[in-house]
């Protein structure tokens, strides 16, 4: 720890962001996804899981107008850091660190926006949506699809009914993933 960041203030934002980005990811590893829902069980069907759980996240915090807005960056700028973390950690070299994370973010920005479309629009949209981001290596079953499009809807409805101050203490009251479809 660095002399100045010893003075610095704690950042309430940055706080929550760490423990929403912790319910998040914690949400996003239920091994329903994986074993019922068809998710593939590999890097990117998890990092798509993650970008699923952080999108209603984030459509969370947009909904409460600027009042978030801090809290949303925080949010996204923890979840990229870790990232590079998790990369460093596997070995990736230090001159590419920062290529992969562009990449994700780019990533990230498509594959959230598209599946925020989905929600917006039918379950036809939300079912497309999924083929092209969560299922795009995989080929789930049409009871698959159905059960994680239905998932992120009531997840969307149940989100938006926290508080904004269960959302700042990461109280998000995942809905629970069924085993079974």
């Amino acid at each position: 720890m660095g002399l100045m960041s010893f003075f610095r203030r704690a950042n309430p934002d940055e706080q929550a962001a760490q423990a929403l980005y912790v319910s998040i990811v914690t949400q996003a590893r239920t091994a329903g996804f994986y074993s019922a829902y068809g998710v593939p069980d590999s890097v990117d069907g998890r990092f798509d899981m993650i970008v699923l759980h952080a999108m209603l996240v984030m459509r969370r915090l947009r909904a409460e107008g600027e009042s978030t807005n801090g809290l949303a960056q925080a949010l996204f700028d923890y979840m990229f850091d870790d990232m590079d973390r998790s990369l460093r950690e596997i070995g990736v070299g230090d001159m590419s660190v920062g290529k992969h994370i562009k990449k994700m973010a780019k990533a990230f920005y498509g594959r959230a926006a598209e599946c925020e479309a989905g929600l917006d629009g039918g379950d036809s949209a939300m079912s497309d949506a999924l083929k092209r981001t969560l299922y795009r290596s995989a080929t789930p079953s049409n009871a698959q699809l159905a059960a994680m499009t239905r998932y992120l809807r009531q997840a969307d409805t149940a989100l938006a009914t926290v508080s904004s101050t269960d959302m700042r203490q990461a109280r998000l009251g995942w809905i629970t993933v069924n085993a079974a479809v």
